[in-house]
């Protein structure tokens, strides 16, 4: 033990490594959730079964309608929580755009979330994308505790019945990700 470390007992030096250890997790996740520092990582997709939150806001485009997830009861539905500061959320809208035109006819609705954002500046990044599913603009981020997620994109894939089935944690990379759960959703087998 150094003079410095006289007057610091084993509680206060344990308290330090605890705080030490519980912080590394929380910054990695933080490097990885959107910063783009790791964009080529798909964090994973997660069987869920658990029923979907309301959502309800104004939306991103300009005519400022309200969106509610009530509208789109009885049909297969994609959530996706993004921003305009995250860098893998506007690689991956592309995608999720060609997939919703794939299945917007087929029982499927697409929703966006924009979570804690310039409303201006997402406007112009949906219009710029091409995004023409419907996106709730979440000024405050209210949503996250309600779905329980710690970072962006995330998106949720909720059956008929209104049940969140599938969660894909970080970007969406290609299409035949969601393609493969929208599948197995509009043919009835979650598993």
């Amino acid at each position: 033990m150094t003079p410095r470390d006289a007057g610091r007992g084993p509680a206060r030096r344990s308290a330090k490594g605890r705080l030490a250890r519980g912080l590394v997790p929380l910054a990695l996740l933080a490097l990885v959730a959107c910063t783009g520092k790791d964009a080529g990582t798909t964090l994973g997709v997660s069987t869920v079964s658990k029923p979907l939150p309301h959502l309800s806001g104004p939306s991103v485009h300009p005519d400022g309608a309200e969106i509610s997830s009530s509208q789109y009861t009885g049909k297969v539905l994609v959530v996706n929580f993004w921003a305009t500061w995250c860098g893998p959320c506007r690689k991956e809208q592309g995608i999720l755009q060609n997939v919703w035109r794939q299945y917007q006819g087929r029982g499927v609705q697409f929703v966006g979330v924009d979570q804690r954002d310039d409303k201006a500046a997402a406007s112009a990044q949906i219009q710029d994308l091409g995004v023409t599913y419907p996106n709730i603009f979440d000024e405050h981020g209210a949503y996250a505790d309600n779905f329980g997620f710690v970072g962006l994109p995330d998106t949720y894939v909720v059956d008929r019945t209104g049940t969140i089935r599938y969660q894909v944690i970080g970007q969406i990379h290609t299409a035949a990700t969601l393609t493969t759960l929208l599948n197995r959703l509009l043919a009835g087998t979650p598993s």
